[in-house]
């Protein structure tokens, strides 16, 4: 099976603190690398986490808040002193897009990479992104500012040749693919084949959302329904739990209650709150409604797979 991982960059909220950098992740998969999020000080923990730079195809930003995308006119910059020569591309919201050519133009002139914009609305649910074997999708959020997550799930792949009935068979290497895609087989003396005895099933498709910043949402539940992990902002406990409706954001037993309800297998916590020296008591708030909750940390690789 493929790598599918999540390279955990920073996990803290607006206000720096010597615990936690602003957010920012890697989601690793098939070979391909997307970033979310671009907080200061990210292009320091790439380092750290030692995922290339090279192979960041393109960089998912939820909202435009400082803590979540200051860090990016930084990164590009220094994507352009090591000689990167492939388009990046940006998915953000559609009033960023003059600020980044406004940035471009007075510290990044003369890149030799394109940097391409892609608009998203953060208003609806919808395919923002897609290959052969990948999707990604918005995930509308509710915060101050217009903001959205993201939903990265694999398309199912095809099944697995049983290699000793290819070998025992005989079957030449160029009928594999075909194979693979539902043909059956056929020996010289007419003896017949059926697809499903010549492959076993393939690798269950895997899927991880992104949900920072938001308000708790009830219903949000029903756009994640099933993800194999989930990170979700857990800004306060429930100390602060007032506070959280005032700004827009949620508590950990709330980030729970959506992983409960959404049956997802694994709950990553993050986006803590500077004011909590230790955040094992939001995860044990978190844990009392939802138990497959963990906290994220800066140099954590979180395996995306059917836990």
């Amino acid at each position: 099976m493929e790598p599918f991982r999540v390279h955990i960059l920073g996990c803290g909220s607006a206000l720096p603190t010597l615990h936690h950098n602003a957010s920012s992740q890697v989601v690793e998969v098939r070979g391909k690398e997307f970033m979310i999020d671009c907080g200061e000080g990210t292009q320091i923990q790439l380092r750290r986490s030692r995922v290339a730079f090279n192979k960041i195809q393109a960089v998912f930003l939820s909202h435009l808040h400082g803590d979540h995308c200051l860090g990016l006119i930084g990164m590009i910059s220094t994507f352009g002193m090591l000689g990167r020569t492939a388009p990046l591309h940006i998915y953000s919201t559609a009033e960023f897009e003059p600020m980044l050519k406004a940035q471009l133009e007075m510290f990044c002139f003369g890149l030799e990479f394109d940097v391409i914009f892609h608009p998203v609305d953060t208003r609806r649910k919808a395919v923002i992104y897609e290959d052969r074997s990948l999707t990604i999708e918005s995930i509308p959020l509710e915060h101050r500012l217009p903001c959205c997550g993201f939903l990265f799930r694999e398309k199912p792949g095809l099944p697995h040749i049983r290699r000793d009935m290819i070998d025992f068979l005989e079957i030449p290497v160029s009928q594999i693919n075909n194979i693979k895609n539902g043909a059956g087989w056929t020996t010289p003396e007419g003896r017949e084949y059926k697809h499903e005895e010549l492959v076993t099933p393939p690798d269950p498709v895997r899927s991880y959302a992104y949900c920072s910043d938001t308000k708790y949402l009830p219903e949000l539940w029903r756009m994640i329904e099933g993800v194999d992990v989930l990170y979700h902002e857990s800004t306060y406990g429930d100390d602060k739990e007032d506070g959280a409706a005032k700004y827009f954001h949620s508590t950990a037993r709330q980030a729970a209650t959506v992983a409960r309800d959404a049956h997802v297998g694994r709950l990553l916590l993050g986006h803590y709150s500077a004011r909590y020296s230790d955040e094992r008591e939001l995860l044990a708030q978190a844990r009392e409604v939802f138990r497959e909750s963990y906290l994220s940390n800066e140099g954590h690789v979180v395996e995306v797979k059917k836990y």
